[in-house]
This record gives structure tokens, sequence and C-alpha cells, in this order.
């Protein structure tokens, strides 16, 4: 099985965990058996390999995310990086033209495209192996997967089937409605878009051509910018005569604010925190290293996270995207393809920054023109590489590297260190990469 996950957005409705670089998928909030915690994209990634364990993954997403989906899945994970954000038919188009392209996959092979963070059950992805035949077998172009609705909803648009089979021809598709429409389209039959289709490789190349006029995936790729903002569903879907729709009637949530997230936690509170006995129903998220507590709160939710504090009424939690989109700051916690790091103080000449390093990773080797570092190691063991000469590290040990010092850091076991820049212009811009020099057979390259 084929499957594209589309991997996009800035989540700001689950604000302060979330923000331009960490998306609401790469927040681990779901407890495992072991009791350790995995994100939306951990659990999907999890569950495709437990039903389909030869599934071939490839996540389209922006450069930005990159880093963080090879810090939660590794490398293996097949990326199409869109150059920049153009809708969901360009990245559709994208990612299918690299599984042609550069992963060797044949125009008449399946093809599942469907949103990287829905919270659903393994009966869903089973549910896409067989959509994945239906668009082969089957009479259609297209395959959807309707989901069977459980309120009239207004976040969803609607597939209107010919009949109420388990696999109908569609009839028609309806926008997002105002509730009382939607409670019409539910007693026409109507089921949820959920953005989820399947089709031959070939179908959507055809489609690409057709409107962009590219057939190689390196063309696309060189001049995606230029291609218009526009959904698969406009481009494709809506003019597609056919086109069959699968129904689903499994478990299907999409956890895109705090209200709805939390009612899926597996315990009210993670992290440092503590209730009183007259608290009812507040659900509490810290990732700061200080306790919170609550005292008589009822249907509150509390977020705690380095970029901000998140106090809200359940229902009013839903709203609070036009609010965080006044917030002008820095992203102040990321995760990266070698570890993540924390600001933890801005000065006007200075920021301290801690840094945590995964075992087996190193950064870039790298200089900076307009700033002097100095590193403390706090923990761990790991080989540094400062203009040219490695040395061991270790907790206790100070490095310091001048403006313009072509410098990096390899951890040999997980390895934690607090980073101080200084100057007066300190920027993410001023960052110039540089080859690895020759250095001994224990420094691996970063």
């Amino acid at each position: 099985m084929n499957i594209i996950l589309l991997s996009g957005g800035s989540g700001k409705r689950l604000w302060p965990l979330s923000n331009d670089i960490r998306s609401k998928q790469f927040i681990k909030l779901f407890q495992r058996e072991d009791g350790s915690y995995e994100s939306m994209v951990q659990r999907v990634y999890r569950q495709i390999q437990e039903v389909d364990g030869q599934a071939s993954v490839t996540i389209a997403t922006s450069r930005t995310q990159v880093s963080a989906i090879h810090n939660q899945l590794g490398e293996a994970v097949g990326i199409s990086i869109e150059p920049c954000r153009r809708d969901t038919f360009p990245a559709i188009a994208l990612a299918c033209s690299y599984l042609h392209d550069e992963k060797g996959i044949g125009p008449e092979e399946a093809v599942v495209i469907c949103p990287v963070d829905p919270y659903v059950d393994r009966d869903y992805f089973e549910a896409l192996r067989e959509l994945a035949l239906l668009s082969v077998q089957g009479n259609a172009n297209l395959a959807l997967l309707g989901i069977e609705p459980s309120y009239p909803s207004e976040k969803y648009g609607y597939i209107i089937p010919e009949h109420a089979g388990p696999v109908s021809p569609v009839k028609t598709y309806r926008e997002k409605p105002d509730q009382k429409t939607a409670k019409e389209y539910i007693g026409q039959g109507a089921l949820w878009n959920g953005g989820v289709f399947a089709c031959r490789l070939g179908y959507v190349l055809k489609k690409a051509q057709e409107q962009t006029g590219f057939t190689r995936y390196k063309d696309l790729y060189e001049r995606y910018e230029t291609l218009p903002k526009i959904s698969f569903d406009y481009a494709v879907a809506e003019r597609e005569n056919r086109i069959q729709v699968m129904r689903f009637g499994g478990q299907w949530k999409d956890l895109g604010t705090w209200n709805t997230l939390t009612e899926e936690m597996s315990e009210p509170v993670i992290g440092q925190a503590m209730q009183n006995e007259n608290c009812e129903n507040v659900s509490i998220v810290n990732e700061l290293n200080v306790p919170i507590l609550c005292m008589g709160l009822k249907n509150v939710i509390i977020s705690a996270g380095p970029d901000g504090i998140l106090v809200s009424d359940r229902e009013q939690s839903s709203y609070i995207k036009p609010f965080v989109d006044q917030i002008e700051q820095r992203v102040m916690f990321a995760e990266k393809s070698w570890g993540s790091f924390a600001i933890k103080d801005v000065e006007e000449e200075s920021l301290t920054i801690k840094v945590t390093l995964n075992s087996g990773h190193g950064m870039n080797y790298h200089s900076h023109e307009n700033r002097d570092e100095v590193w403390t190691v706090i923990s761990g063991t790991g080989r540094a590489v400062i203009d040219g000469e490695a040395r061991t590290v270790k907790s206790g040990d100070v490095i310091r590297m001048p403006a313009g010092c072509r410098h990096t850091i390899y951890a040999q076991t997980e390895l934690k260190l607090i980073e101080v820049q200084m100057g007066s212009e300190i920027s993410v811009h001023d960052k110039k990469k540089y080859p690895l020099p020759d250095v001994p057979n224990d420094m691996s390259q970063p």
C-alpha cells in the first residue's frame, strides 16, 4: 500500500504547544502502553505499520516540518517537500511525481492520500487498504472514504452518495454548511468529507500534467511557486464523473482544538500539576519545569509551554486563533532532526538556549559572522570540532567560539548543553555551513 500523508498547518488552535514550526501533529499527548507519550504523527505511522508492515509511507509537507518528522519517525520515512504552500492539489501532484520519478512507483499502482492527523483506530487503515483495492479494481477513477456523520457538523464538507450501500457512486458534493443545512444533508444520507481518497498513481500524474503542464518531478518542484493555490476537491474531485465513495463507520475524529483533543487524553494531567477535590472536568498539559496548582476550577483547560500559557473555558478554547494571531514572538521550542532546543532567556544582546542532541546525532559544521557563542556541557558525552580540531567533551566542559569560528558537536550519548549567543545582531539567518573536515575515526559525520 502506497500512502501519502498530508502534513500542513501551524496548529494555532493548540497554542501554546503548537507554533509555526511545531504543528499539532507533533505534540506528544497520547499515552502508549509503556507509559510514554506519542504524537499524532507517531500514532498514525505506528498504526499503518501494524496494519501493513510493507506499506510505503510518504509525508507531503513543508521544509519547516522535515526536522520534526525525522526526529519522531526516523530517517526511513519518505518526504515530499513543498518549496512553498500551494494548497492540497499542488502538494498531492508533487508527492505523486516524487513517488513516480524518485521512488519508481508505477502509474498503475494504487495510492491512498489522507491527512496526517486523524484520531482513528486500526480499522481506519484496514479501510484504506480496501479503498486502495477499490481504486484499481473498480470502475471509478477516484475512490473516496466517506465518514458516517455522528452529528450535523459545520466544520466539514459533505459527500452525498447515490444510494445507501457500502460503496456508491457520488451524486454531489456540498460545502461546509450551517447546522440546519447539515441536518438536511444528513437526512439525504450524506457523509463527511474527511479528505481521504485513493486512485491509480497515473491518474494524478495525468491531472497534474493537464492543469500545470509539467510532466517531471524536478520541473514541478522548481516551478512550484508558480502553481495556483487550489484544493484537490476543487481541481479534481468535483470535476470527476467516475467517482465512488466507500462508507466508514469506525472511529474518526479531527482533534483540531484543545476541547476535542483533551477528550481523548487518557488522563486529565500531563506534566507537573495538581488539582484539589473541588475541581471538575479540568485538563492540564504542562511542558514547563514548574508546578501548576488548580483550586476549585470547573470545565477548564490549562496548557503551559515555552511559548506561553493558556487558561480557558473548555468551550471557548475552540476560538483562540484570532487572539494567537496577534501574538508576535520568536519560536521558543522546536524539534530538529538531531534533537531539540528550548530558549531560556532573551536579552537585547544575548540569547540563552538549552540544546538536547540525540545519541548518534550532531549539528551541521557551521559558523556565525555576527555573534560569539559559548557551550557549557551539562550532561552526556560527545565530540566537538572547532576550526578543524576534534576534541572529546563531557559534563562540565566549556567551549568558546568567537564569531567566524567553524564548529559542530556530535553526541555519543544523549548530550545536553547550554548555548549562550552574544552579539548585537543575533539572527537565525546568520549561519554559514561547511563540509566536515577530516577528523578521527570515532567522530561521525553530523
